[in-house]
């Protein structure tokens, strides 16, 4: 087979999905057509509509959009059958339905944020920093029936150092992702249209556990103080900047207020306080945890800037009077 012989569909989203759909175009493959979510409607009084990222692109591109509401919409699949795709390429989208990912005959492959079978769902990269992972990665796989669990074709590692949050390793994968989806296609045309894929079973054996990666809500990025001061160092940058773990205080008045965090540092200092208080020491912010002082750096007040905590506490000079509750 040659690269002229691809007719590629390309679905996705968010701008992690837009960095692929640039590498397919500059590197020359037949995108014939794209897919992503409607536009959404954005500001305070949602008069505004946003297309997504990846339309941007398309459209900047001259190429086919297509916005279906509905996976399984008839006039949809008819319309995406009329582009003649013989393999579709998806990144960051929603799941699809059988009778569209089974229609090119080279099938869908899926380009995930993760080394599948691990994290498999909505969210992997927040999850892998969540819990604490030094690596992480990249996989192209075949979908299937259930989510996240069809052939796997390739994998790439990516490491993720102590101090990184999410935007670092959601930059880094978002580009190891491009890279993965064509040495992917690389190998589909080098076997003709039937790449090898392994069963993720037979990799499920290298793990003393699999986590999932479900997605985020808030109530999901609520600290919760009482666990140990790695876990929560790893909680906060695991969602930073976005959507931002947070804490809920008291103040004086008896108000309630959010306040997300954004960046702390460990420490190993332990006052013997219960967890969730507030300590003020020589100009800096610490919150006690399960065992040690966490040294917050970056905050957010609801309605308030970002800001370092020295410029924050600054501003707010009755903050040891705040509970948090």
């Amino acid at each position: 087979m040659k690269k002229e012989d691809l007719r590629i569909v390309f679905m996705g989203t968010p701008e992690f999905a837009v960095e692929t759909l640039k590498a397919l175009v500059e590197n020359e493959y037949n995108v014939v057509a794209v897919v992503t979510q409607p536009d959404k409607a954005v500001g305070r009084h949602q008069t505004e509509v946003q297309p997504s990222e990846v339309k941007k692109f398309a459209l900047e591109h001259q190429l086919p959009v297509l916005q279906p509401e509905k996976m399984k919409d008839p006039v949809f699949v008819e319309e995406l059958r009329s582009y003649k795709a013989n393999l579709q390429v998806v990144v960051a989208f929603r799941m699809l339905p059988e009778i569209v990912w089974d229609m090119p005959a080279y099938g869908t492959f899926n380009v995930h944020a993760a080394l599948l079978p691990q994290y498999r769902g909505a969210a992997p990269i927040n999850w892998a920093v969540i819990n604490g992972e030094t690596q992480t990665g990249v996989t192209t796989f075949f979908l299937d029936k259930e989510i996240d669990t069809g052939r796997i074709i390739m994998q790439k590692p990516f490491d993720i150092p102590d101090e990184a949050d999410v935007e670092y390793v959601y930059d880094g994968l978002m580009h190891l992702g491009a890279d993965i989806c064509l040495e992917t296609l690389e190998k589909i045309i080098a076997a003709d249209g039937h790449p090898e894929s392994i069963p993720q079973e037979e990799l499920e054996g290298k793990f003393s556990r699999l986590y999932d990666a479900p997605k985020l809500f808030k109530n999901t990025c609520e600290i919760n103080w009482d666990r140990p001061c790695k876990r929560i160092y790893d909680f906060i940058r695991g969602l930073s900047p976005y959507p931002g773990a947070w804490t809920s205080l008291m103040g004086p008045d008896g108000k309630i207020v959010d306040l997300k965090i954004f960046k702390t540092t460990k420490t190993q200092k332990n006052v013997g306080m219960r967890p969730g208080m507030i300590v003020i020491y020589k100009g800096m912010l610490y919150i006690t945890t399960a065992d040690f002082l966490l040294q917050i750096d970056e905050l957010q007040l609801a309605g308030k800037k970002r800001m370092s905590s020295r410029d924050f506490l600054n501003g707010n000079k009755n903050f040891e009077n705040y509970i948090i509750k």
